[in-house]
């Protein structure tokens, strides 16, 4: 299981590397964008949706919201008021994961998936797309280096130290001592990209944890649905990882946090 984990995971980074460093900004776009389509399939299955129609409709509604989004995201003032919708809603998943955890209805979890799925997709081309090639590419890896910091740290750290529960209803292995050792990486990590990108090192760290706990509330949102539905993945695309959600579930959160950060430090536009 570890030796298939770790074989799927080298051809993801592999692929990522590719699609940020190789192929052109739209096309870039393009991928991740068909990614979170992929994401919208498996959404549909943690709203109860089970039928292939059922799901099909899903994803292309997602689609049809998400070409209206990026149209009108192309005035960056719509973008910033979409990204800040995008980051009240994770605001509103904190209280229903500490209120109601199990309280999930079908139209609750397809009006969830849009605002995890459809701000994500026009943060990720935002950054690809409309900044220039190389920064673009830089900040995205920037970003997903911080989130995958914040999870090995906590994982590693939670095997060996986790004693107090962070969720126990919805993800009882994660631990507060997780939390503490994942943002001490990723703080690290972001002393290193904050260097690399010259930019003042003490707000780019405030930055950086705000997206730590973005991305903690992304894992926990999506393993809510996964525990109402009974389900340990959401897909099977990936081995050993399971399925898109489950690798991008993170992501999702801190992407909108992440690009309105930027634009607040005067990084991005």
């Amino acid at each position: 299981m570890l030796r298939t984990r770790v074989a799927t995971a080298l051809v993801l980074a592999a692929v990522l590397l590719v699609v940020l460093f190789v192929l052109p900004a739209p096309a870039g776009s393009v991928f991740f964008a068909l990614a979170l389509l992929v994401g919208a399939w498996e959404w549909a299955r943690l709203a109860g949706f089970h039928s292939v129609p059922a799901r099909l409709a899903y994803v292309l509604a997602t689609a049809g919201l998400g070409a209206l989004t990026y149209t009108a995201t192309r005035d960056v003032a719509n973008l910033h008021w979409l990204l800040t919708i995008a980051c009240v809603w994770w605001g509103v998943a904190v209280a229903w994961l500490a209120l109601r955890p199990g309280t999930v209805s079908t139209l609750s979890a397809l009006l969830a998936g849009q605002l995890v799925l459809v701000p994500t997709g026009i943060a990720i081309d935002h950054l690809l797309v409309s900044q220039p090639l190389a920064s673009g590419n830089a900040l995205l890896m920037c970003m997903m280096l911080i989130v995958w910091a914040a999870d090995i740290g906590a994982y590693f750290v939670g095997r060996r130290f986790g004693r107090l529960k962070l969720a126990p209803a919805v993800s009882p292995n994660k631990t507060w001592e997780g939390v503490i050792g994942g943002a001490l990486l990723a703080v690290l990590v972001g002393v290193l990209e904050a260097r690399w990108l010259g930019v003042p090192t003490a707000p780019y760290m405030g930055l950086v944890l705000v997206v730590v706990f973005a991305s903690i509330v992304g894992d926990l949102t999506e393993s809510m649905f996964k525990r109402v539905r009974g389900l340990k993945d959401s897909g099977t695309l990936l081995p050993g990882h399971g399925g898109v959600l489950d690798r991008v579930d993170s992501i999702t959160a801190a992407a909108p946090f992440f690009v309105l950060g930027l634009s607040w430090l005067g990084i991005g536009g």
